[in-house]
């Protein structure tokens, strides 16, 4: 279930309480008069089950309880009750498979920004991939795959072409767009600096045959990112967020910012375009699938809402 806290203006607290009571899916209704003093009103709490949630939420903004109130809320991992289990009963369909939108785009604000701890996650990741392929270590490119954030802002760029929120669709474009150039630039340099502190150089680059997967580009290259990103979006969807690791560790996309680096430092060019490709195949899958399967999620969630007798807006 998912718990609504609502921060309610005096006049509107009657008509919240009402629209609560009688709505299918709720449970565990309170309100304390004068709860709230900033903004001032009344508290009102409720449990909902999340098969409902985002219908209500849509009709208590409808109602105009953003303009002078506020809404949080949160999943509740225990709950037990008559009323809970009455609740449940009143809202067929699966929790698992509910989406609550205010929350996907909630999350989906904060992974569209080009911060610094996300430049460095990603620099970071670039570089560990640089090394994996150095070292012709599969594994330091697996670690360099799970540190990379890139999923984020990828994420928030499809939920806004989606949702038509553009705030999100800049976000995240200037997150991949911006960041990964800036990540490759520095883990370029700082390998410039190693080969010419004699670290490595062209031989290791020619023996790294465990790594030739990151520059050839073949169909299973877009299939592999397609089916990335519909599980990707499912997770983030769903609140199943163990399911990013597999994710993070399918894609080619930091590998391939790293190979460029490297690559490009040490004059390899048919590596450098194929890697390059690589990574814009990741990146162009990734985001299709990940629009796609919303559009899916979000007719399913239109067809359960007419069958509950309610729509959403």
């Amino acid at each position: 279930m998912f718990h609504l806290r609502l921060l309610v203006p005096a006049e509107l607290t009657g008509r919240i309480l009402e629209l609560l009571v009688s709505y299918p899916g709720v449970a565990h209704v309170t309100s304390v008069p004068g709860g709230a003093k900033l903004p001032a009103g009344d508290l009102v709490e409720a449990d909902v089950v999340r098969e409902a949630t985002d219908e209500l939420i849509d009709e208590l903004i409808a109602i105009g309880l953003c303009d002078d109130g506020a809404i949080t809320g949160e999943d509740l991992v225990l709950v037990r009750s008559p009323e809970a289990d009455r609740a449940e009963a009143e809202s067929p369909g699966q929790s698992a498979d509910s989406v609550i939108w205010q929350q996907v785009e909630e999350r989906s604000e904060g992974e569209a920004a080009l911060s610094g701890t996300y430049l460095t996650f990603l620099t970071i990741a670039a570089l560990l991939a640089g090394i994996g392929i150095v070292l012709n270590s599969p594994i330091t490119i697996v670690g360099a795959m799970v540190v990379g954030p890139e999923f984020g802002p990828l994420a928030a760029l499809s939920v806004g072409l989606v949702r038509r929120r553009w705030s999100l669709v800049r976000g995240g474009a200037l997150a991949i767009y911006a960041g990964f150039p800036i990540a490759m630039l520095i883990t370029a340099l700082l390998a410039a600096l190693a080969v010419a502190a004699g670290l490595f150089g062209d031989r290791e680059l020619d023996l790294s045959q465990q790594t030739e997967f990151i520059y050839e580009v073949g169909p299973f290259s877009l299939i592999v990112a397609l089916l990335a990103g519909a599980a990707g979006m499912l997770s983030m969807t769903s609140g199943k967020s163990a399911a990013l690791v597999g994710v993070f560790i399918s894609v080619t996309t930091v590998p391939a910012a790293g190979y460029v680096s490297v690559a490009a430092v040490l004059g390899h060019w048919p590596q450098v375009g194929g890697a390059a490709l690589q990574l814009a195949i990741n990146l162009f899958g990734i985001v299709i699938a990940a629009v796609l399967t919303l559009v899916i999620v979000r007719r399913i969630d239109v067809y359960r809402a007419g069958r509950r007798g309610r729509r959403r807006a």
